[in-house]
């Protein structure tokens, strides 16, 4: 039997630009972040590695150094109070697509808990810069990991927004 809610749910989840300043529950982050080690990995080797910060001031560093990236001093994190960061182990050959699959899971778990999120690119620019490498020296993190990506967290400040139109042609099925 189909289970039409968790289509349903994934239909729902929306990416979100505007958050409230109120910091998510241990509860929330835990099972969003153990949602994210389910991931599936190529042959297992679970090759990410997921940093959660709910530290004001480094999640406005890693904000700053994001919209540095852009050329931008606004802030790309929408004002999240919650930033996980994904890396993956450049070693390993599926690295990108395992750590991009553990974004997934971490979106989806965001909205299943009821919390807001979205995923904000940059993350390999900022960690290859020094202060980004600086940052992962203090977190333990090797320089063999590579940054993903970085999903923020938190509460929507506004309803989120409609389903855009799936575009024509998405699936093409062969019989």
């Amino acid at each position: 039997m189909i289970n039409n809610a968790v289509i349903n749910s994934l239909k729902e989840r929306r990416s979100v630009r505007s958050f409230s300043d109120k910091q998510i529950t241990d509860e929330e982050l835990n099972t969003v972040l153990e949602a994210g080690t389910y991931a599936p990995t190529g042959r297992n080797l679970q090759a990410p590695l997921i940093v959660a910060v709910r530290s004001k001031e480094t999640v406005k560093k890693l904000s700053e150094l994001n919209a540095a990236v852009m050329g931008s001093d606004g802030d790309p994190f929408y004002g999240a109070p919650c930033v996980v960061v994904v890396f993956a182990d450049r070693n390993v050959h599926t690295y990108l697509e395992d750590g991009s699959l553990v974004m997934g899971n971490l979106l989806n778990a965001a909205h299943a808990c009821g919390l807001a999120s979205c995923w904000i690119h940059r993350a390999k620019e900022v960690f290859e810069s020094e202060e980004g490498k600086k940052l992962m020296r203090a977190w333990g993190v090797d320089e063999k990991y590579v940054g993903i990506g970085n999903c923020i967290l938190g509460y929507s400040a506004e309803p989120l927004p409609e389903a855009r139109p799936r575009k024509d042609g998405y699936i093409i099925k062969i019989d």
